[in-house]
């Protein structure tokens, strides 16, 4: 009796937890899609910013949104001039393109980087006398 007691408990436990991940996708997905439409709505904002849109199955597409429904935006490619509409539900993710430093300030920052070492290689010799001074930058 404790036997089939116990394998039916286990058989219970194992179809609640096998039950389970299935709800918490389909709130994943609703959590997902309300992500999507927030950010598809500050993008929105300024039209003549060009974003991609990642959709579930991996496919990209880049363009600029002309349209923000309540289920669903309209995206229009600029090289092409053709408007595709994409349920919130289908997109894993929109970014605005062209993010990040540009390479004018990758420039910069490089041309800061090696004057302040040829500067250092050159001014610690004159204080640091051979490496007899111990004291100070040496």
């Amino acid at each position: 009796m404790k036997k089939h007691l116990a394998i039916l408990l286990s058989v219970m436990l194992t179809a609640l937890s096998l039950s389970f991940p299935l709800r918490v996708s389909a709130q994943t997905t609703t959590a997902g899609a309300e992500k999507v439409r927030s950010k598809v709505q500050s993008l929105s904002v300024s039209r003549d910013k060009k974003v991609e849109v990642k959709l579930r199955d991996n496919t990209k597409y880049k363009g600029y949104i002309t349209a923000v429904d309540p289920d669903s935006f309209t995206l229009t490619d600029a090289k092409m001039t053709t408007q595709q509409k994409f349920s919130y539900s289908e997109v894993e993710d929109v970014k605005k393109v062209g993010g990040g430093i540009s390479t004018k300030t990758w420039i910069i920052i490089g041309s800061v980087a090696a004057g302040s070492v040829i500067t250092w290689m050159i001014v610690k010799p004159a204080f640091c006398d051979g490496g007899a001074v111990t004291t100070g930058i040496c």
